[in-house]
């Protein structure tokens, strides 16, 4: 047992000498990893505008600027001089159920973290910032102190699999797997290249909400998505969508939940025209609503 122990110790102390120059802080209370020269990537979460600060791991700190961020998948990429910090290498493999895996963190440049842990699920979804729903996480038992979302999670090579997020209780937590995806995004990001999400222009309440609040005005029970909020001169208001319509269907496609119209509404190319299927009290009328896209997050 010892001698499993040693080993274990050992691989710890190994990654994180060798991975700890590469942990950055990044403002008051997130971590970050240097991924190229210039680079540092993050949550979207720990940003809070344009500028941040960069900590580095021999206490040097630099003034950063976001290049590119996708709220709806809680990642950011931040320009900043990184000086002597080393880039992580990124894994050539799939991380797996039982994998062994540090999480290393330097929360808001307060000091280097490093916990060990093992991969307990793949394919895991949680919704980001935005409330989109974003799927294909990995579930880890490192556990994160507070601040360490950003931070890296590697093999024990010290390679990089993956980017933390966030704790989902009872000891477990999760990271945005470092395949090539990730890798094709943190390069768009760094590009400036932000995410294009097709949008209506609203924002939405929960489909138990809407049931409640039609039975509390008489109305019968529908499945459908309530419009709470109408953005003024978006595409859904120039369409003819009014606060508290109820969404049903979009291009004839029915819809009841939120990950449903917004999967609805990726299918349609941006510019396009689609028809919305919306009850107003207890008419049921189309309306034509023509697609915008955005870089930045909303509701729908």
């Amino acid at each position: 047992m010892g001698t499993v122990l040693e080993e274990l110790s050992a691989a710890v102390k190994g990654a994180a000498e060798n991975v700890g120059p590469s942990v950055v802080g990044v403002g008051a209370g997130g971590s970050g990893a240097v991924v190229s020269t210039g680079v540092v990537v993050t949550n979207a979460h720990n940003l809070r505008g344009e500028e941040t600060v960069i900590t580095f791991a021999d206490g040097r700190r630099a003034p950063g600027r976001a290049t590119g961020v996708d709220i709806d998948g809680d990642l950011a990429v931040v320009a900043v001089d990184t000086g002597d910090a080393p880039a992580l290498a990124w894994s050539s493999g799939t991380a797996g159920i039982g994998d062994a895996v540090l999480g290393l963190a330097n929360p808001g440049g307060r000091g280097l973290r490093a916990s060990v842990g093992f991969i307990s699920a793949t394919g895991v979804s949680f919704r980001g910032p935005g409330g989109r729903k974003v799927g294909g996480a990995l579930e880890h038992t490192a556990p994160l102190a507070r601040g360490s979302s950003g931070g890296p999670l590697v093999d024990s090579a010290g390679k990089l699999v993956g980017i933390d997020t966030h704790r989902i209780g009872d000891g477990f937590y999760l990271a945005v797997p470092a395949d090539e995806a990730l890798k094709s995004r943190v390069d768009a990001l760094a590009r400036g290249e932000a995410p294009a999400r097709p949008r209506l222009g609203i924002a939405v309440a929960p489909p138990q909400v809407a049931r409640r609040l039609r039975r509390s005005v008489g109305l019968p029970d529908r499945d459908g998505i309530l419009v709470r909020a109408v953005e003024e001169n978006g595409p859904a208001a120039t369409g003819g969508i009014s606060q508290g319509d109820l969404v049903v269907a979009v291009a004839g496609a029915p819809v009841s939940t939120v990950d449903e119209l917004a999967s609805a509404l990726e299918a349609v190319a941006p510019g396009a025209p689609v028809d919305l299927a919306v009850v107003r009290g207890v008419e049921e009328l189309t309306v034509t609503v023509t697609i915008a896209a955005s870089s930045e997050s909303a509701p729908a």
